[in-house]
């Protein structure tokens, strides 16, 4: 009997050779689990996270599991670990602590593929700020470009750009509404578990978020608004993000959420070495839009622009960091009991940020020397100082730098 990991890769080889209804015709007469094929043929259909057999495991170990979810999805009934969609957020943390196995993670790869290689429109992959080193320390934003362009891909965008939008726009907020030394601002919006756990157990901070979208779903937006009926495949290091896609508000934005290792079983399934394609290089990013994809990077990025935005200002900003999701329950929870005096708090899901998400394919301390790297190489040290910022808000149709604290615009999002 063919299992999950066989059928993926099965199906993964035969959507790269123009072969899929075939494949699907010989499958036929192999065994394997029906609904396996159902998760990976329309797996937004489906939970962020498949678990396939019952666990086995002894009424302790289910109870570990159960503890281990930082959102109270995975609970114990009918004598097995059941997890509730609606509670999950995508951690991961359930895949990676399962001594079992029988836990797997949502893979979009067969749809994305069959939708790259069948639509008439043209198709975008949206790669994150943490992609910096992750295919290997030779493989440049330029020959990853060239990468996805021979998966068939029309070209690939570095969010990075958008992020430097975000930067602006959160640097906007906090001058505008940090008013005394008791207000505070709640960041990042790049972070789909550190909003989650706001929204879910401190929704009383709300009014402390910016309105914001992500720089996924800003990237996607623009995509969509600039070239109607574009496919937006985004690529990353987290589950996570395939829930944010989804989320009703902001649904639409990105089509489809591919992680890191996603694309790498892409890769050497279509026999694809990046490191020695062709380098496409094109730089849109500024320093600050690089660094997002590290604890402390939307912090200094949005420090660093509001210094040029208002140099005078009276109220300086006064950050604080968390890493992982049980450090950000304690600053939370420090801020609520009165135990700091930061006006800018940042939290990040995953210890490290983006670069130690569950996805990555490096060493979250390589990948934040990777990304700190690119972060230097960066021709503009600030967002203010990035001519293509500007450039893409006029071609959206915002005038100027501060039509971003206007609501209604596609890069705003009310919690």
């Amino acid at each position: 009997m063919l299992t999950f990991e066989e059928l993926y890769r099965r199906l993964t080889r035969a959507a790269i050779e123009d072969r899929f209804e075939q494949e699907l015709t010989v499958l036929q007469n192999q065994e394997f689990d029906p609904y396996h094929l159902e998760c990976l043929l329309h797996p937004q259909k489906h939970s962020l996270i498949h678990k396939f057999e019952d666990c086995g495991c002894s009424a302790e170990g289910m109870d570990n599991c159960t503890q281990r979810c930082p959102f109270q999805a995975m609970q114990v009934k009918n004598g097995g670990v059941e997890i509730d969609e609606g509670q999950c957020v995508g951690c991961s943390q359930c895949v990676e602590q399962c001594l079992a196995g029988k836990v797997k993670s949502s893979r979009d790869t067969i749809p994305v593929l069959r939708a790259v290689r069948g639509t008439r429109e043209v198709a975008y992959a949206l790669i994150a700020p943490a992609f910096h080193g992750q295919f290997s320390a030779e493989v440049t934003p330029g020959k990853l470009r060239s990468a996805f362009k021979a998966l068939g891909f029309d070209g690939m965008v570095e969010v990075a750009l958008f992020a430097d939008i975000l930067t602006l726009k959160e640097a906007l907020e906090f001058d505008h509404n940090i008013q005394s030394e008791t207000d505070y601002q709640l960041a990042s919006c790049c972070c789909p578990m550190w909003i989650a756990l706001i929204r879910r157990v401190y929704h009383e901070l709300l009014p402390h978020v910016p309105p914001a979208v992500s720089p996924m779903i800003a990237c996607g937006r623009a995509i969509k608004q600039l070239h109607p009926g574009a496919l937006t495949v985004f690529v990353g290091p987290c589950i996570a993000k395939k829930a944010e896609a989804r989320e009703k508000d902001v649904a639409g934005a990105v089509d489809f959420v591919l992680t890191f290792q996603e694309v790498m079983d892409i890769f050497d399934c279509a026999g694809i070495d990046p490191a020695k394609l062709e380098d496409t290089a094109r730089d849109h990013s500024s320093r600050a839009g690089r660094i997002y994809a590290c604890t402390g990077g939307v912090s200094e990025a949005v420090e660093a622009t509001l210094d040029k935005l208002n140099p005078h200002t009276d109220i300086k900003i006064r950050t604080q960091q968390a890493n992982g999701i049980a450090a950000c329950k304690a600053m939370l929870a420090d801020l609520t009991g009165g135990g700091t005096n930061a006006n800018f708090l940042e939290g990040m899901g995953c210890v490290g940020g983006c670069v130690g998400g569950p996805k990555v394919m490096i060493d979250p301390l390589l990948g934040r020397e990777h990304v700190q790297e690119y972060g230097a190489g960066g021709a503009y040290p600030t967002p203010i100082d990035n001519p293509y910022v500007i450039e893409l808000l006029n071609r959206l149709g915002l005038p100027t730098v501060e039509s971003l604290l206007e609501h209604g615009n596609i890069f705003t999002r009310t919690f």
